[in-house]
């Protein structure tokens, strides 16, 4: 606090001469330098942080009040030179002094650096004193410099010039105190901080490194050397042997030496010293080291990872001087050097080696080639050729040396690789240029070997990269043709779009120096031919990531690079399918950001409006996108951006994906932001305005911003969806970050610029930007009530960071009310919401808030702050819950369960910065000490409460966590006490009582953990002020402790064990990384009991019934801190492994778990476990072996977990598979990078696969394992001397194998064995050996053989399999054994597989073979009959396998040639009655196989309708009906695929169809997929027409489609009454259209009303099929067919439907009714009075149907329709008597609600609840609908004659029932219930007013 007591007396100093002249500018500049100096933090009522962004937010703080400290010295700089020397002084010995305070921030250090200099202009003299006169006095009171002191030295050795004058000056003393600084390091046990020994050696670094020339003599010349720069030296070889505390400091040292080395006088003095420290490293022990003039001991303590000569080469390869790397060295022979034949064999030997710091190892392999690039002239010169010579052992070992390891997972090592091939592939060709050799083999062999690595592994793109360059684009391309396809594939891969961008890039740079001079368009054209399909292809494809990845890595910057590429591609994206729009997008966003703006006019704006409406939300994000962007933030939004943004974003507010309303806050934050930095320039005046110009007035943003401030809080009512409500949030959190005022310290960049001041000002006189009024602040209260965790928390961010400092007084009290209800309420979430209000209020109280709370406690006095108070009055509340507890604890579960105050305290503790801040203030460390010790006390009981309550009667505490049963027992027991009556009999199912309990238990245990474990991580970590106690005494955390150990012992729940396990995570980090022994100890001992535990006896099962035990070994070990070793982990894995792997004792009981079983299932758990990450991959190999071998174990117990472990095993070796398609990842590991980074695991499992192979035929219950991890790798490289092909042989042989699964898996296991270009080979030697007729010795094996050839054979995803060239050998020897698929070959599924391998070669095989296999297909196919077999009286195992194969090959070839003959052959197996060959047909036609061939598709079509009539007759075989109906509508799946042949086909059946199928869904009850498949049958029947005789039919399939659109129906019948309506349903409303059929129009009205209803559907299948209805009623509704419409977004096919019905039937009297049917029917009072009875809440609620439909919503959206078809009353007069009944039935039950809103929202009572009236959604629906019928009602009375209401009976007139309604509104919006009446409809929640579209 040095920095302080100096400021004071500043203070005190210019404070006394007066407030004028210098003496007040210092005081200004003391001023900011006390606030930079202060606690800093998060800004009262900020949200919390993790510690990380604590910190950095702090920083922030500082940063800005020394930025204006700074910013004050330059302004005041010529007053403060006024002042003399001794005026000068305290300011500049205060300045100095924080500046020695801030040392440990290096940008800080150098302001302050600047504001010294300012300070010291005329009065340099003075400084250099001040200066000097500071540095002498640290480590006053001993040699030793303390961390604080050794920063300092550090600091003002790199940034302060005269403070290396003063070190230079005082050399001597300062080597004296580092060398005792080191020793003192060194020799202390236990060891310090990591830090303290870092900055040491750091300080003798920079030493060394700023002033060489004084250090030099010391250690170079005998007279003047000095002995503590020589202990110093034998101080850094100790820690460079491993006695340094961490490895940074380890590697550091290296480093410093390398510093010292460089101060050599000579360079080949620095160079012997250099090889001396190697030399030193293999003596072990012995010798000395003879350093220039200074001479040590070699140091005894060695490391044990054996890292001083990585150390050694990364510290000389890093730091030292190129001449004496490259001079000659005396001592090896000649022509020997340090940075060759030194520190090369160093390094290559460094990557060989398998340690933990691959790294370090690559980052020193990338340097040496970084320092022989530099140094080639040298070493020419030295050794009078080329280094890398083609013949050179040294070239040979550095290739392979990055080859072996060029696909190592290692983080940040890949980059090192990169960088390495590109250095190599430079120097050699430096080397090939300068010695003139035009031969250069390394490229070629380079790209053959790259070419031949499968397109999956990442490794393959990085030397294409570094290759381009030397061997041109063209020679690449054509030696890999299939480049631009797999770069394709590569952009849908994430981890492989980097290399396959950079590569890209590189080829097409490439391409254009490759031909300079031509025109920008022939260079265009050039680019096209090879690259104009790819981007297309890209750009249109359904797959977002390579859409979003081509788009924004390729599109953008080929334009930059060929601009008149952008015709081309424009001409491509001509279409209207989504596709071609979201591509088309692309290209106009790109366009725009590379020049600046994009007029919108014309067709284009036309088609940009589409975009914003298209179904696909991909399209509408591009779109969105594009109007938003800009590259100048400054460019402001013109006037058609904005009425497109107004236009979208009511239309968009309910996106179904999270992505989605992300990216949408993201794209009109930047629309925000242009609006605001455009007003600004404009209120500057800095930017010009044309004449008429309104874009970027202030009043258009101001317009805007408001609008949209309006939409969002509209849209935050109870009643809205959680989509609606989500992204309303996200707009008003963008709205308030950029268009208000408010500093976010967490943020480093967003802030508000400095003038916002003036746009807030000018908006106000508008009226407009109250952003904090109390309608928002009442909206966003509501939102806090919500039943979603990501609502409640956002809302509550919003009010705490931007909202005023406290809460108006009058809300306090009813907030405090509604909290303190809602942690009472035995529901989780209403519970969880009360928590998130309670440290809302918190966080916006002020002293009323504390007043009202000390009332309620009538506490004797008030804590000292409010985060004290709160704390403290949360506890009572839990004290006085577990009081309630143990009296009852059904009816505490009931009324007063405990998880929400402990949530409340969580909360309130862990995330309020202020209270964390309070808890570290030392006024208030006592009381907080007292309350923590008090909240652990109360915790610990009840956590033993509720887990006794858990246990039966008389069970012993200590024992494993009770069963089910036990607990069953335990929870009854509880009930009949707390209800006082007998037990009640068993039931099948929990009642609620037992759930109450239930739900109290675990949720009360997950919040006591995560509770603990935060206030652990929150107050041990942080540095406390000196002489504070701790907060958290050691009997505290030990009792915390007994608390984890018992839930994670006691518990079986796995919701509450995980939340525990978060908390003990936490906890165990906390003490384990604290520098107190005594805390490091307690997670320690309690690994050890917990081992202890594990191999002792029990008489219970624990790892089956406490989920919380392994979990107790994970959280310990992840505590660890991931920088350091990890003792416990290692010690953890080895007791296990030991355990685990101990024989099984003879008797050993399947009731209990075995100690083993144990070992296993917790190993399972830490393999499992994401915090341990590349931790446990050293451990790898033998756990593999353990789980290989648990599952040849007799003990199914040891089999189960062994499996689990292999799982989880495969799991972490190979990472998460991230392609569908099974056993056949799209990209991952090569066998050989597996192989090379787990060399010991090869052994292993080449070692099962070998026992498999020659142990007979004995079972290997392990082989199937080890062939499932080998099938999930990828082919490597093909190499000579690959690793992989030692798997081989053995794969082979198990081809044999008796067990199918083997001989499969085999298969699947041998194509990453076999790289592609030896595929060919291989199969060609299977082939041969497949047997002549008789010679068949095993039929499995032939059956192995041939799955192995189907496997090879096989397409890789994203590639077109081998040449048919390359595989006509091969099917010349499969024609040569065309045996093995006739009837001679008794085997059915030995033909089936032989049929296969030939369906892989169709291009291979002679047209004679492959037409004698259609024949014998067709033959033998022809001649089945049912149930009978040919040639073969009895029926064979396998035969329908065959026969299924054979129909598939059938269909296959007739697609693939499109002939007639095939075509009609597959058409008439399909009349044949064998169910097998027509189930293969169906299930073909339905995987899309034939989609290619369209004649195919139509023959199949026809004959499926030509049979439907009699297949619906015989419906008995339900699935075959099933599978029939959708290969059908497959087939029909686009009306424009109906041929003209379809009718006639149908003979006039249609209707019976029809009928025959709606009988079966009226009166058969089919399943769900039945039903929808008969559904969409019967519409798409219903197409060919129909006229009044088929009214009926209409009618019943329309009462279908009512039934299954219900919101209560199973989501597959509401999707088929979807597809229904865009077939029947656009024939019946283009019908009703017309004259002829006027039945129709109740129907259409009635299809219309589904059509809203889907529209509103929860799932969003549902909706975009209904869509698609909508889109095609638009597009046309008295056309037929769809093509080229545009399907549009569900909100605006619903706008459009609501806008067809008054523009079609707005005549017609249902209409009227059918729209009032949306209207929600809901009682007001009932709802109100149960909202004033404040009944304790049951555990659930009753689940609403659809969660996404919105009846308030859609309330306020049908009103302007209804108003519209009210307007029509006079022109209609059935209209109008429909009208005049509707009135007469609703308008009293209307004006009587109005009467008791306005006599109940009048009363003061209603303060007693309406802020719970404030989140319910059900009242917010009621009284929406209460005011739009009471509009309807008004607006009918004034259509219809004010003389209607004496007549009805209402007895008042239009007029007055506005009045009566205005009144009411305006009562509902002082509560927040309804908007103001002046407010009416504006925003407009979906699209423009009728009639204005």
């Amino acid at each position: 606090m040095g920095a302080e007591r100096e400021a004071r007396a500043c203070a005190a100093f210019y404070g006394a001469l007066g407030h004028g002249g210098p003496g007040r500018a210092a005081l200004c500049c003391l001023r900011s330098l006390r606030l930079f100096a202060g606690p800093s933090g998060a800004s009262p009522g900020r949200p919390s942080l993790s510690p990380y962004r604590r910190r950095s937010t702090a920083k922030r703080c500082r940063d800005k009040h020394l930025e204006e400290a700074l910013l004050l010295a330059r302004a005041l700089s010529e007053e403060l030179q006024v002042l003399g020397e001794a005026e000068a002084r305290p300011l500049l010995r205060c300045v100095l002094a924080f500046q020695l305070e801030a040392s440990g921030s290096s940008s800080a250090f150098h302001k302050l650096e600047q504001i010294v200099t300012q300070l010291a202009v005329g009065q340099e003299a003075l400084l250099s004193q001040e200066v000097g006169a500071l540095l002498a006095g640290l480590a006053p009171h001993g040699e030793v410099l303390s961390p604080e002191e050794l920063q300092a030295v550090c600091m003002y050795i790199e940034e302060s010039s005269l403070g290396r004058d003063h070190w230079r000056q005082n050399l001597a003393p300062l080597l004296q105190r580092l060398a005792a600084t080191l020793r003192r390091v060194l020799q202390s046990q236990p060891a310090p901080s990591g830090t303290w020994g870092y900055l040491a050696v750091k300080a003798c670094l920079q030493l060394f490194q700023a002033l060489p020339k004084d250090v030099a003599p010391l250690a170079w010349n005998a007279a003047t050397k000095s002995e503590t720069l020589q202990s110093i030296l034998g101080l850094l070889l100790e820690v460079v042997a491993g006695k340094a505390p961490n490895k940074d400091t380890q590697l550091l040292a290296g480093t410093a030496l390398s510093m010292l080395v460089n101060t050599a006088p000579q360079p080949q003095s620095g160079a012997s010293a250099a090889l001396a420290l190697f030399q030193l490293t293999d003596q072990a022990g012995a010798g000395e080291l003879r350093f220039g003039e200074l001479v040590v001991e070699n140091p005894s303590v060695l490391d044990p990872a054996r890292l001083e000569r990585l150390v050694l080469s990364r510290g000389l390869l890093t730091c030292c001087k190129g001449d004496i790397l490259s001079c000659q060295l005396d001592s090896l022979t000649q022509q020997a050097c340090l940075l060759v034949d030194v520190l090369f064999p160093a390094v290559h030997a460094l990557n060989k080696e398998q340690k933990d710091c691959h790294y370090y190892c690559f980052q020193v392999l990338a340097l040496w080639l970084r320092r022989l690039q530099e140094n080639l002239p040298e070493l020419w010169r030295l050794r009078g050729g080329r280094i890398l010579a083609e013949d050179t052992e040294l070239l040979q070992q550095l290739t392979q040396l990055l080859w072996d390891n060029a696909e190592t997972p290692v983080e940040g090592v890949s980059e090192f690789i990169q960088s390495s091939f590109r250095l190599l592939l430079e120097i050699y060709d430096l080397e090939c240029q300068h010695f003139k050799d035009q031969e250069r083999p390394l490229y070629q062999g380079m790209l053959q070997r790259a070419v031949s690595m499968p397109w999956q592994i990442k490794a393959r793109y990085v030397p294409l990269c570094a290759i381009v360059p030397y061997m041109g684009s063209q020679q690449v391309l054509d030696t890999y043709p299939d480049l631009p396809q797999h770069l394709l594939s590569c952009l849908a891969t994430n981890h492989l779009c980097p290399v396959a961008t950079e590569l890209y890039r590189a080829l097409v740079r490439q391409q254009r120096s490759e031909g300079p001079g031509g025109t920008e368009e022939a260079l265009a054209e050039r680019w096209a031919r090879r690259w104009l399909p790819l981007l297309c292809q890209a750009l249109r494809s359904p797959l977002p990531i390579l859409q979003s990845n081509a788009a924004n890595h390729l599109l953008v910057w080929t334009l930059r690079q060929l601009p008149a590429t952008h015709a081309l591609l424009a001409a491509q994206f001509d279409g209207q399918d989504a596709a071609a729009l979201r591509a088309w997008v692309s290209l106009l966003r790109a366009q725009k950001s590379i020049a600046g703006t994009l007029p919108l006019q014309g067709e284009a704006l036309a088609r940009l409006r589409t975009c914003l409406r298209a179904r696909e939300e991909g399209v509408r994000l591009a779109a969105l996108g594009l109007l938003c962007c800009s590259p100048s933030s400054g460019q402001a939004l013109s006037g058609t951006e904005e009425q497109l943004l107004r236009e979208f974003l009511p239309l968009n507010l309910t996106g179904d994906t999270s992505a989605f309303r992300q990216l949408l806050q993201a794209a009109m934050r930047k629309a925000l932001v242009r609006l605001r930095d455009s007003a600004l320039a404009r209120l500057r005046g800095k930017a010009p305005v044309e004449w008429g110009e309104e874009a970027g007035q202030p009043d258009q943003a101001v317009g805007f911003v408001e609008w949209l401030l309006q939409l969002s809080i509209s849209s935050l009512t109870p009643g809205a969806n959680y989509q609606r409500k989500k992204t309303a949030l996200l707009l008003l959190a963008a709205i308030l970050e950029t268009c208000t005022d408010t500093w976010s310290p967490e943020r480093k960049k967003g802030q508000p610029p400095r003038t916002m001041a003036a746009l807030l000002s000018h908006a106000r006189q508008s009226g407009c930007w109250d952003f904090f009024s109390r309608p928002n602040l009442l909206a966003l209260l509501s939102c806090l009530q919500d039943s979603t965790n990501e609502i409640r928390d956002l809302a509550s961010e919003l009010l705490v960071r931007y909202f005023p400092a406290a809460f108006p007084s009058s809300l306090a009290p009813a907030l405090l009310q509604l909290a303190q209800d809602a942690l009472s309420s035995p529901r989780v979430q209403e519970a969880e919401a009360g928590a998130v209000v309670m440290k809302t209020i918190l966080q916006k109280s002020d002293g009323s808030t504390v007043k009202i709370l000390a009332l309620e406690t009538e506490a004797a006095q008030t804590p000292p702050n409010h985060g004290l108070c709160f704390a403290q009055h949360l506890l009572r509340m839990l004290q006085a819950q577990h009081a309630a507890a143990r009296q009852d604890l059904l009816r505490a579960a009931a009324v007063a369960p405990m998880h929400g105050v402990i949530a409340a305290l969580r909360r309130c503790l862990l995330q309020v910065p202020e209270v964390a801040a309070s808890m570290r203030a030392a006024e208030s460390a006592q009381s907080w000490q007292e309350f923590l010790t008090s909240l652990v006390t109360t915790v610990r009981d009840i956590t033993s409460l509720l887990l006794g309550a858990l246990q039966s009667p008389g069970a012993d505490e200590q024992a494993a966590a009770p069963s089910f049963a036990d607990m069953g027992n335990a929870i009854g027991s509880l009930i009949t006490l707390g209800k006082g009556q007998q037990e009640e009999e068993d039931s099948v199912l929990l009642s609620e009582e037992h759930s109450l309990i239930l739900t109290c238990c675990w949720v009360s245990v997950k919040e006591i953990g995560l509770l603990l474990g935060g206030l652990a991580e929150l107050l041990l970590l942080p540095v406390l002020p000196a002489g504070a106690g701790p907060l958290l005494t050691l009997a505290n955390l030990q009792t915390a402790a007994r608390v984890f150990q018992e839930v994670l012992l006691r518990c079986r729940h796995w919701g509450a064990v995980e939340g525990c396990s978060m908390g003990f995570t936490k906890f165990c980090a906390a003490l384990l990384n604290h520098p107190d022994t005594e805390l490091q100890a307690i997670p320690r001992t309690m690994l050890d009991q917990g081992l202890e535990a594990l191999s002792g006896p029990r008489s219970s099962s624990i790892t089956r019934r406490a989920a919380g035990f392994p979990m107790l070994f994970l959280c310990i070990v992840s505590g660890e801190n991931p920088a350091q070793a990890r003792p416990l982990l290692t010690r953890c894995i080895q007791t296990l492994l030991a355990l685990a792997s101990t024989a099984l004792p003879q008797d050993w009981d399947q009731t209990l778990d075995l100690p083993q079983v144990c070992a296993l299932h917790v190993l399972q758990t830490l393999v499992r476990g994401a915090g341990l990450g590349s931790a446990l991959l050293r451990h790898t190999t033998p756990m593999v072996a353990l789980a290989l071998q648990g599952l040849g174990s007799p003990c199914w117990a040891m089999r189960n977990a062994a499996i689990q472990l292999f799982s989880a095993l495969t799991s972490r070796l190979l990472g998460q598979k991230r392609s569908r398609a099974e056993g056949c990842p799209a990209e991952g590991l090569s066998l050989p990078a597996f192989l090379g980074q787990h060399p010991q695991l090869g052994a292993v499992l080449l070692a099962e696969l070998g026992a498999a192979t020659t142990g007979g035929a004995r079972l290997r219950p392990a082989l199937h394992a080890v062939l499932t991890l080998l099938a999930q790798l990828q082919p490597g490289p093909d190499g000579p001397d690959s690793p992989s092909a030692r798997f081989l042989e053995p794969l082979l042989g198990l081809a044999a194998s008796p067990i199918y699964a083997v001989r499969a898996m085999a298969a699947k296991a041998l194509v990453p064995v076999v790289p592609p270009p030896r595929r060919p080979a291989l199969l060609l030697r299977l082939a041969q050996q497949l047997p002549a007729p008789g010679g068949v010795r095993s039929h499995n094996a032939l059956h192995g053989h041939l799955l192995q050839m189907q496997a090879l054979l096989a397409p890789a995803p994203g590639s077109d399999g081998l040449p048919a060239e390359a595989l006509r050998p091969v099917a010349l020897q499969l024609e040569a054994r065309g045996w093995l698929f006739t009837p001679t070959q008794r085997c059915p599924l030995v033909r089936a597989a032989f049929l296969q391998v030939l369906a892989l070669l169709p291009a291979s095989l002679s047209p004679g073979f492959a037409q004698s296999i259609r024949e014998a297909i067709s033959t033998e196919l022809g001649g089945l009959t049912l149930g009978k077999e040919p040639q073969c009286a009895e029926l064979q195992v396998g035969s329908a396998v065959l026969h299924q194969t054979m129909a598939r090959f059938a269909c296959s070839e007739a697609a693939r040639l499109a002939d007639s003959e095939r075509i009609g052959a597959v058409c008439s197996l399909l009349r044949q009655p064998n169910p097998d060959v027509q189930l293969a047909i169906f299930s073909w036609v339905i995987e899309g196989e034939g989609e290619e061939c369209k004649e195919l598709e139509k023959a199949l079509q026809l004959t499926l309708l030509e049979n439907l009539q009699s297949v619906l007759r015989d419906r008995r075989n339900k699935e075959f009906l099933k599978l029939y109906l959708e290969a059908l509508m497959h087939l029909c799946r686009n009306l424009s695929s109906w041929s003209p042949e379809a009718s006639p086909k149908l003979q006039g059946s249609s209707s019976a169809c029809v009928e025959m199928l709606l009988l079966m869904m009226e009166t058969e009850h089919p399943g769900p997929d039945l039903f929808f498949q008969a559904l969409c049958a019967a519409s798409l029947l219903l197409t060919l027409g129909f006229g009044d005789e088929d009214s009926p039919l209409v009618w019943r399939w329309c009462a279908a489609l009512e039934a299954c659109s219900r919101s209560v129906s199973a989501e597959v019948l509401r999707l088929a009454a979807a597809c229904s309506l865009q077939t029947a349903g656009m024939e019946v409303l283009r019908q009703s259209l017309g004259a002829a059929h006027p039945w129709l129009i109740p129907v259409a009205l009635r299809v219309i009303n589904v059509g809203i209803h889907l529209l509103q559907d929860e799932e969003q299948e549902v909706r975009h099929e209904a869509s698609a209805f909508a889109s095609l009623m638009q597009h046309g509704a008295g056309e037929p067919g769809g093509d080229g419409c545009v399907f549009v977004q569900g909100n605006v096919g619903l706008l459009g439907l609501l806008q067809l019905l008054p523009r079609e039937f707005g005549h017609h009297p249902e209409t009227f009714s059918s729209l009032l049917q949306h209207l929600p029917v809901l009682d007001l009072r009932g709802i109100v009075e149960e909202l004033e009875a404040n009944k304790a809440p049951s555990l659930y609620k009753e689940d609403e149907p659809n969660v996404f439909a919105e009846p308030a919503v859609l309330a306020q959206q049908l009103l302007p329709f209804l108003l519209q078809l009210l307007e029509k009353v006079p022109d209609a007069s059935l209209l109008r008597a429909s009208t005049l009944r509707w009135l007469e039935a609703a308008g009293p039950g209307v004006l009587q609600d109005l009467q008791y809103c306005k006599h109940l929202w009048s009363q003061e009572a209603v303060a007693r609840w309406w802020m719970k009236a404030l989140g319910c959604a059900k009242l917010r629906a009621a009284l929406v609908t209460l005011l739009v019928r009471a509009r309807l009602v008004a607006h009918a009375l004034r259509v219809l004659g004010e003389s209607h209401g004496a007549v009805l009976g209402l007895g008042c007139g239009a007029q007055e029932l506005e009045q009566e309604l205005a009144l009411v509104q305006g009562l509902l919006a002082q509560h927040g219930l309804a908007p103001a009446p002046s407010q009416g409809d504006v925003p407009r929640e979906l699209g423009s007013p009728p009639g204005n579209d």
